[in-house]
């Protein structure tokens, strides 16, 4: 992969007009931008090849019925790298990153089913000898995620009138349970249909309709129903560092029982939050946050969380290296 590379002007205007839309057409994109639909179209399969954007359809356990874990394991120092290697290669774990000075790993577990989670959980882990400690907090309720893509960090880079001249792409993520209390039934059409846009977000309906033995028509109709019922969202997965964003994060918080509510949502309208959940066990409150370096996480966890109301205490683990963000590997600070 290729050193850092910061993201242009132009570049961050065509990664915010993919949050905003992300199976929007180059066309429409290009009328939105001023541009033309083949500068757009080179600028975002450069980015792709680049490492700096990828948009993928990512399928929600909670809407199938199964709950989502956030996982802390402290390791034997030497073997993080192995474990946290091993886990990114599952399709069930959909985040990693070492932090706690490579001593710690912290994924988020989203089985597709109770025998799956179980067994990585309460078997496979447990037994591993380099794992000295387990922590595995169900979460509760999730305030920022799910499609993170409409992160805040990129908020004014359009016009009022260039956001809606791209429409929408369905509603941006809003507070709701975990875990839907009517799960979604896949049929074997829909885990065809997913698997490729698991593979490309932007996959058209033809190549859509392909896999799941369906008319275009058709499979504009069931991928519109799968994500209005969260089964699956398009997210658009930026590598953080090619938009200024060198010091990332995990925030585990301690919050007044009555407080959790008020918090969790105070938390998902900050720009520097990228994800916000409540959460079981000692800290009910986790968020990931992006800064652009140290001294200013330093200021915006001492005074913009460490001054909200109810807050008790905080632990600040800074991610030392990250592995893999939803379902995408890195190498370096690059979408690999």
């Amino acid at each position: 992969m290729a050193e850092s590379v910061a993201a242009s002007p132009e570049d961050v205007r065509l990664l915010r007009a993919l949050q905003v839309a992300p199976r929007a057409s180059f066309a429409a994109i290009a009328e939105a931008l001023g541009l033309t639909e083949a500068a757009v179209a080179r600028r975002y399969r450069r980015l792709r090849a680049d490492g700096i954007v990828r948009v993928a359809g990512i399928v929600d356990p909670g809407a199938l019925g199964q709950s989502k874990w956030l996982v802390r394991l402290r390791c034997r120092p030497g073997s993080v790298a192995a474990i946290a290697d091993a886990l990114a290669k599952r399709e069930d774990v959909s985040w990693v990153a070492l932090c706690a000075a490579g001593a710690e790993i912290t994924c988020a577990v989203r089985s597709r089913s109770q025998e799956q989670r179980d067994d990585l959980l309460g078997r496979q882990l447990p037994r591993t000898a380099a794992v000295l400690d387990i922590q595995a907090a169900a979460m509760l309720r999730q305030f920022m995620g799910g499609r993170g893509h409409y992160w805040a960090a990129l908020r004014g880079t359009l016009t009022p009138e260039q956001e809606a001249a791209l429409g929408t792409g369905g509603e941006p993520f809003t507070e709701a349970p975990v875990v839907a209390r009517e799960p979604v039934r896949l049929t074997p059409g829909d885990e065809r249909l997913l698997a490729v846009l698991a593979e490309d977000g932007r996959a058209s309906l033809v190549d859509l309709a392909a896999a799941a033995d369906l008319t275009p028509g058709r499979a504009a109709r069931r991928l519109r129903t799968l994500l209005e019922r969260r089964a699956v969202h398009i997210d658009v997965e930026l590598a953080a560092t090619a938009l200024g964003y060198h010091a990332g994060a995990n925030l585990w918080l301690r919050v007044h029982p009555s407080a959790v509510k008020t918090l969790g949502r105070a938390l998902a309208r900050l720009p520097e939050i990228a994800f916000a959940a409540a959460v079981t066990g000692p800290h009910n409150l986790h968020a990931v946050a992006h800064c652009r370096d140290l001294d200013e996480l330093f200021e915006f966890t001492s005074d913009q969380i460490g001054s909200l109301p109810g807050l008790q205490s905080m632990e600040v683990s800074p991610l030392l290296r990250h592995v893999k963000q939803a379902a995408t590997h890195l190498s370096g600070d690059r979408l690999a």
